[in-house]
Parts: structure tokens; C-alpha cells; sequence
């Protein structure tokens, strides 16, 4: 019996080397995932059924099973928004990063000092030949860098366009 146990053990000690030879083990998304390439046109809006590859809002998308939250802007709240105006930019906001992200190749990269924020979600800023979208999204209006702490969309300052 100790022997059967033995040889069992040995063959899957061999097969479990032979898959992490092979790339069947992906580490890249332990507790350090610092970036990557995401190729273009792989994204759509989440949906209940799609939590792959795609944008959930305008600072917030789902990558190849990890939830990236876009570090550095702050854009209005589409799900759980406090007024018409927040929803409609909201919106906006999610479809301008949907056309960003899905226009050509863009990284993922980890800047900061902590990996996640408070919902587990990593705290990366997605960049196009050293450009950052979340910029692009500040600069059109879209977005407010993140100053720590949620200020209201509702008020006439926050909606400029």
C-alpha cells in the first residue's frame, strides 16, 4: 500500500512538472501583476454574461479574468448614479473608453504604490505608446483625476459638457 502510494504521488509530482514546463500554469496574476499588452478590438461592454475582456464603466474593465480598476481618474457612476446628468456622462464615459481601448493596442501598467484598492481590484493605468487613456478621458471632459475620496457628479461644477 505504501508503495502504490509512493508511485502515485511520483506520477503526479512528473505530470504536475510536465504542465508547468508546458505554460499550463499562469502566475501573472498572483499577488504582483505589474502589467501587460492587450491587443485591440478584444472588448465589449460587461454584461451579465460577459465578464471577459470587456468595460464595465468609464474607470473599470475586466482583462482576461482580472478586474482592473484605471488608476488616477475618477468618472461618473453609470450603475449607481445620483442624478440623469451623472448616468447620461456616465455613459459617455464608458463608450469613449470602450473606442479608446479597442482602438489599437494599449499597456497595462501598474505606477503606483499599491497593487489594489479596497475591493480587490487592481489599480493599473492603461497606456497607448506612453499616453494614458485615463488622461485622454480628464482632457475630454469625461473624467477628474482621483483626489482620494468621491466628490458628487450632480452639482453644476462636475458636468462640463
Amino acid at each position: 500500500m505504501v508503495r502504490l502510494l509512493k508511485v502515485l504521488f511520483l506520477i503526479l509530482a512528473v505530470g504536475a512538472a510536465a504542465l508547468y514546463l508546458a505554460g499550463a500554469f499562469d502566475f501573472s496574476r498572483g499577488l504582483h501583476w505589474p502589467g501587460m499588452r492587450a491587443g485591440s478590438g478584444e472588448f465589449m461592454l460587461c454584461s451579465r454574461s460577459n465578464r471577459t475582456n470587456c468595460v464595465v464603466d468609464g474607470d473599470t474593465i475586466h482583462y482576461e479574468g482580472v478586474i482592473i480598476r484605471i488608476e488616477g481618474i475618477d468618472t461618473p457612476e453609470t450603475h449607481r448614479a445620483k442624478c440623469d446628468s451623472e448616468r447620461a456622462l456616465g455613459m459617455r464615459a464608458t463608450e469613449r473608453l470602450l473606442e479608446l481601448i479597442n482602438a489599437g493596442p494599449f499597456d497595462i501598467v501598474q505606477k503606483g504604490r499599491r497593487d489594489t484598492d479596497k475591493y480587490g481590484r487592481k489599480l493599473r493605468v492603461l497606456e497607448r505608446q506612453g499616453r494614458s487613456l485615463g488622461d485622454i478621458l480628464i482632457a475630454e471632459g469625461l473624467a477628474r483625476p482621483w483626489e482620494g475620496r468621491r466628490r458628487s457628479w450632480c452639482d453644476g461644477k462636475a458636468l462640463r459638457n
